[in-house]
């Protein structure tokens, strides 16, 4: 049965290079700790709580969806992967595309260049991701599988910045 499926793409907030930590411990600055939950409460009020959330499990990635969880209103248990590190849409689409049927809302948190990657492969659009940034994606497919298949047929609903909210 066709259903709506709809995706917030986000890249995690801005984070910090003063720590001398590897690329994957870096943690959040203070303008990332301080946009995180902004962006949880505007996703929110848009309507966009996802039933599953997917992320790369980098610490800023971490800290960035710790930070905006309250906000966000999400109840469930994250999925941290290390196969969304650094990823592109061939990640996204594997990982997006085998999620139940009955999920209906996705939040996939990563990194660039992958994420602005993805973007362009799911709609067609050339946009820029800056940290903190998410773009919600709507789809009507039978399947995750299905939609996930689909280059070039999301829609982009908004493009949401943080500097912006």
């Amino acid at each position: 049965m066709t259903a709506t499926r709809r995706v917030v793409l986000m890249r995690h907030a801005k984070s910090s290079w003063k720590t001398g930590a590897s690329d994957h411990e870096r943690p959040l600055n203070g303008r990332g700790r301080r946009d995180a939950p902004r962006i949880g409460a505007e996703l929110a009020e848009r309507g966009w709580v996802p039933d599953h959330v997917s992320s790369s499990d980098s610490e800023r990635t971490r800290e960035t969806f710790a930070r905006m969880r309250d906000a966000l209103g999400f109840e469930g248990d994250p999925d941290f992967r290390h196969d969304l590190y650094h990823a592109g849409i061939e990640a996204v689409r594997g990982v997006v595309g085998a999620l139940p049927d009955s999920t209906r809302v996705v939040l996939v948190l990563g990194h660039n260049p992958g994420w602005e990657e993805a973007l362009a492969w799911l709609t067609g659009r050339d946009e820029e991701m800056k940290t903190g940034s998410c773009a919600l994606l709507r789809v009507d497919a039978d399947t995750w599988s299905d939609a996930m298949d689909r280059a070039a047929a999301w829609q982009l609903e908004a493009l949401i910045h943080p500097r912006e909210i």
